[in-house]
């Protein structure tokens, strides 16, 4: 539950609208709901300013379901990762109004007017090239659904450092910058040596044998030239997007 949500429930109960015991029946769920197989913490949105993301990976299509259904009754919007299309498919079957990206394995839900979006500026997603876009996308639609204006711009790596300055005017004006790149790395301390905005750079484990499944990009971005790059995990485009948005509506 918001705190929006809170403040009109309260206000209905203070105006006799709503009854205290309903009042109740609401907010009984707080802090956490208990469901056997999962603790779904209801009362995140209250501290984070977010409902608990779904983690799809190792859970059965009933499982995440149960997950949704129960976080659906509390009105807020839905984010799910890694999500295959099988579990997927079990969501919108019972939430046809739920919205399915295959390619960064992301599952949404939401109202069907979201609020306006927050922040100071653009969130804008990089990657360098087109093997990292389902990263790059689930870093995308977490910054998205968590009220960022967003933009992208995929396929702009060092090989062809000409693609990238094509498009300066939409660098430059960005507030946060996620940079997401495999093999060696190197577009991050590139593009934080360009801007003066907050660079995430994000590692994937796109690359041959040496490339360690995105260990080599992780240690090229730790050792980042350029000032003002914060490194997240390999692949780990939903923890990018959403520190993007801490640092987008502080």
């Amino acid at each position: 539950m918001e705190q929006e949500q809170l403040k009109k429930l309260l206000l209905k109960v203070q105006n006799g609208k709503v009854s205290i015991e309903a009042a109740l029946d609401k907010l009984r769920h707080l802090p956490f709901e208990d469901i056997d197989f999962a603790r779904i913490d209801h009362h995140r949105p209250m501290r984070k300013g977010f409902p608990e993301v779904i983690f799809g990976e190792g859970k059965t299509d009933r499982q995440v379901v149960e997950i949704v259904t129960r976080m659906a009754r509390h009105g807020g919007p839905i984010l799910a990762t890694r999500l295959d299309a099988d579990k997927a498919r079990a969501v919108i079957k019972k939430f046809p109004q739920a919205r399915y990206y295959p390619l960064s394995r992301v599952l949404t839900l939401e109202k069907k007017t979201p609020p306006p979006p927050t922040g100071r500026g653009t969130v804008l997603v990089l990657s360098a090239g087109t093997s990292d876009i389902p990263v790059a996308e689930e870093a995308l639609l977490t910054a998205r659904i968590m009220g960022n204006e967003t933009d992208y711009m995929y396929d702009a790596g060092v090989a062809g450092l000409h693609r990238l300055l094509a498009h300066k005017e939409k660098i430059f004006s960005a507030a946060v910058l996620i940079v997401v790149a495999g093999m060696e790395g190197a577009l991050p301390s590139v593009v934080a040596g360009l801007v003066s905005r907050p660079v995430i750079a994000v590692p994937t484990s796109v690359g041959y044998g040496a490339s360690f499944h995105g260990l080599a990009a992780l240690l090229s971005m730790l050792n980042a030239c350029s000032s003002g790059v914060g490194v997240v995990n390999i692949d780990n485009g939903f923890g990018a997007g959403y520190l993007a948005t801490l640092i987008n509506q502080a």
